[in-house]
């Protein structure tokens, strides 16, 4: 090989790997650039994240209105974490409205698992075309009050049936409704960490509240959005890392990871790091294997996900 040509091929190759780097540090909707320093065993889940489509209408009253975020742009966060399998949750921005939600389910090739949000009128045969399209779950939103409980409890019988989970968005009224929950049949997932308040974390209502509903032994609680409730900010998110911790210690087998990507509640300029919330678990979960099962035999279990 001639030297030119050598030159060539080395400053082609080094062009190459820069459009790869700038392509990584391009994900929509997360800060920095770099790759975790946890290495996600094979098969990791990302337990809570969203798409929004602008072709399809916000439902009336709708507060939360992020613009676009697609299957497409989610999958270069899954490159940048190492993680390929997630559970795609219908937000708020869309009611019971769930084609967004579907239309990644349909599109991701069984990488995923979706958590809808349905009224209380659904039908028997709705929720079957809904567990035919990889539906495991349905979610209640408590930021429109307690109200948003109404049905529950007979839809969490009726999903019950088909081995689906009842997803709670409790906002800061977890203490309120818990007894409502605990009574409720089937599985229980609380979403980001339960809001448990800061500075009282540890000695707060809600994490009481939510220690409770583990002790049951049929509630999981998301590990996810810590930003939404820390007073020390990222990365490190050191006060919610105290409960997430506790939890980890007292309940391995029952909590999830989710990155809340693309992280509706924060503006553009205050998107957090991915990598870094992702690594918070190397903090959170010091025990690979424990950190195992939360990324990876947890939601298989839960979401019905198969062996890798």
């Amino acid at each position: 090989m001639s030297l030119s040509r050598r030159r060539f091929l080395q400053a082609a190759g080094a062009i190459s790997a820069s459009a790869a780097m700038g392509a990584l540090a391009k994900v929509p909707y997360s800060a920095g650039d770099g790759r975790p320093q946890l290495v996600p065993p094979a098969g990791s889940v990302d337990c809570h994240m969203h798409l929004y489509d602008s072709r399809v209408p916000a439902a009336p009253g709708a507060t939360l209105l992020p613009p676009d975020a697609s299957l497409e742009d989610y999958r270069q966060l899954q490159q940048r974490l190492g993680i390929h399998r997630m559970v795609i949750v219908t937000p708020s921005t869309y009611g019971t409205d769930n084609r967004v939600m579907l239309d990644g389910l349909l599109r991701s090739r069984g990488d995923a698992r979706g958590v809808a949000v349905v009224a209380s009128s659904v039908t028997d045969a709705e929720l079957d075309e809904l567990n035919r399209a990889g539906v495991r779950g349905i979610r209640f939103n408590l930021s429109v009050g307690t109200q948003a409980l109404d049905g529950i409890e007979r839809l969490a019988a009726r999903v019950g049936e088909l081995g689906w989970n009842v997803q709670v968005a409790t906002g800061p009224l977890l203490p309120e409704v818990a007894p409502r929950l605990s009574k409720l049949p089937g599985r229980l997932v609380i979403d980001h960490l339960g809001h448990v308040p800061q500075p009282e974390g540890l000695a707060s209502h809600a994490f009481s509240a939510m220690s409770d509903l583990l002790d049951r032994g049929n509630t999981w609680v998301k590990l996810s959005a810590p930003y939404l409730r820390s007073q020390t900010g990222g990365p490190g998110y050191q006060d919610v890392g105290v409960v997430a911790s506790r939890l980890i210690e007292r309940f391995p087998e029952h909590m999830l990871w989710g990155s809340d990507w693309p992280h509706p509640t924060l503006a553009e300029q205050n998107k957090p790091d991915d990598s870094a919330l992702l690594d918070a678990l190397l903090q959170w979960a010091p025990d690979e294997a424990i950190r195992r099962k939360i990324l990876r035999d947890n939601p298989m279990k839960l979401y019905g996900f198969t062996a890798v």
